[in-house]
């Protein structure tokens, strides 16, 4: 079943307040997605490429491969640790750090890479998840979430949502894609790396890669309507924007609320309606096939 939920704030003042609001909506999708869930919050970096990483055995020894790290790329890392996850500091180029740890670390999945984005993930209670990392106290400018019930594949960490393949981008999905082995040996071909089976992250490694060729957000997902078979509700973050895009039947749920002050998406009303100054919003379903999307950079909406 699985919930999302999306919050892009136009009002800078509200910045200290994201995690703290990203986690009122994710506690009203508990039910929806009771094994597992993840967050991405958008926010202020030091210009440094960054990695959130997660041990899948939970042994990992952080500081082994961080000396790893230093010595293959002869670039200088700095380490943090959380729980099971690890965040890598670096001027090395991003990619590069990834693709090292894929190919040379089997016992650890790249989260997410880039300068902003910041992904955690946790099996169990989402609301578990959001306290042990530290949700309520992240500040940002736009996050997206997910609460997961894995009716297809292993309820595991690195199989939990949202998926990022690419620098600053990242995506949450309700549904089910019928194309994806396939669409998943054409991203290899053009030099996408994969870590789990879930198709989930080939729907983020296909938007990944169309940017990466040159798209902006919104023709990535006009492409996606083409090539994307299947029934899904996506919601997708880049370094400064935020998008919605449900599949042309649209049989999964989606409403998405506007103000002055934020734009909201969820898979229901009752986990955007915590949010301050929900009496004065615009409330609408999202149309099938339909693109909308936000950014700072002044894309705006897409209709």
């Amino acid at each position: 079943m699985c919930g999302i939920v999306g919050l892009f704030l136009k009002n800078k003042a509200l910045a200290p307040e994201l995690g703290r609001l990203t986690a009122l909506m994710l506690h009203e999708m508990c039910d929806r997605g009771p094994d597992s869930a993840g967050f991405a919050v958008y926010g202020g970096g030091d210009g440094r490429a960054k990695l959130v990483l997660l041990s899948k055995t939970g042994a990992t020894d952080w500081q082994v491969l961080k000396d790893n790290l230093t010595a293959a790329l002869s670039a200088e890392m700095d380490l943090e640790t959380l729980h099971d996850h690890a965040i890598i500091r670096t001027d090395a180029d991003g990619r590069a750090v990834r693709g090292w740890i894929i190919g040379n670390a089997p016992d650890v999945t790249v989260l997410s890479l880039g300068k902003n984005i910041e992904v955690y993930k946790g099996i169990g209670d989402p609301d578990r998840v959001a306290e042990d990392f530290g949700l309520t106290q992240r500040s940002g400018t736009h996050a997206i979430a997910h609460t997961r019930m894995a009716t297809e594949s292993a309820i595991t960490t690195a199989g939990s949502h949202p998926f990022s393949t690419g620098a600053d981008t990242c995506l949450v999905h309700n549904g089910s894609l019928s194309n994806h082995n396939n669409l998943r040996e054409t991203l290899v071909s053009h030099g996408e790396q994969f870590q789990t089976e879930n198709d989930s992250e080939v729907a983020a490694a296909y938007l990944a890669w169309r940017m990466s060729e040159g798209d902006t957000l919104n023709q990535a997902l006009e492409a996606a309507l083409r090539d994307l078979d299947g029934f899904y509700t996506f919601a997708i973050g880049t370094g400064d924007g935020f998008a919605v895009l449900r599949d042309p039947i649209a049989c999964k749920p989606a409403v998405i609320a506007e103000t002055d002050d934020w734009v909201a998406m969820a898979s229901e009303f009752r986990a955007i309606a915590p949010l301050p100054g929900v009496e004065n919003a615009k409330i609408y379903e999202p149309e099938p096939a339909k693109i909308y999307s936000w950014s700072h950079a002044g894309e705006g909406k897409a209709a």
